[in-house]
């Protein structure tokens, strides 16, 4: 239904260019804008139901208007990578980063090498998109820096955001399941002495109070878990590893 909005949206606008005179939107920079963001929004649509044939249409008009659209180049780069074309999304990639530094492409990109087994460029780029304050999401480029390290066995040189919980969760999820049970100690009281526990929290805390032998803090944690989240993924997990 969406999706059909967005092409309703479309004709309105292309008709509106052969019909209403003088008033022709597309040759306004109000219309170029409304007709560009319908496109991206039907490009972002196709991709996100796995139609990366498809999305490429609307892209290319959007790059007609702008051979330089940024978000254009970010997403044709994310179409390509999806369709396992990793020199034409790193092309995209980079030319979107070169018309804006944004951080989200960075963060897309970062992604990308990363799954490419790229770890040292993709530390970097993450380092750089975790400098930007204000980015909504920025958390969660903190969680994929410490994936990073973890790769490169730097996380001792990674230095976390102190309000960035998550972060420290994460790396301790990772610490353990590569059996590091030292750092993932670690990591997990960092955590429990700035943050409130969740689910994935109290799992790692039972599982952390099995390996260092402390029955009753892993049962302590287990009867939370069962009482706060049970109907997470993480309680059904604690109930088979008993």
């Amino acid at each position: 239904m969406l999706r059909t909005g967005i092409i309703i949206t479309l004709l309105s606008l292309l008709v509106g260019c052969v019909t209403s005179g003088p008033a022709q939107p597309m040759r306004t920079a109000e219309g170029r804008e409304q007709a560009r963001q319908a496109y991206i929004d039907l490009a972002v649509g196709y991709l996100r139901e796995g139609m990366t044939g498809q999305a490429k249409v609307p892209l290319q008009n959007v790059l007609k208007i702008n051979p330089n659209d940024s978000e254009a180049l970010e997403i044709l780069a994310l179409v390509f990578q999806q369709e396992m074309e990793p020199e034409l999304a790193e092309k995209n990639f980079k030319k979107a980063l070169s018309n804006k530094r944004d951080t989200r492409i960075l963060n897309n990109y970062g992604s990308f090498l990363f799954e490419q087994e790229r770890y040292d460029e993709a530390y970097n780029v993450f380092s750089e998109a975790a400098k930007d304050t204000m980015y909504l999401s920025r958390s969660r480029v903190f969680e994929s820096l410490g994936m990073t390290a973890l790769r490169l066995d730097r996380a001792e040189e990674l230095r976390l955001d102190a309000q960035q919980p998550i972060s420290l969760l994460e790396l301790g999820i990772l610490s353990y399941e590569r059996k590091d049970y030292i750092a993932a100690r670690r990591y997990y009281e960092s955590f429990v002495s700035i943050s409130e526990h969740n689910a994935a929290s109290l799992l790692l805390g039972v599982r952390l109070a099995k390996i260092f032998e402390d029955r009753d803090q892993a049962a302590s944690l287990g009867l939370q878990l069962k009482r706060l989240y049970p109907a997470s993924a993480e309680y059904q997990a604690y109930r088979t590893e008993q």
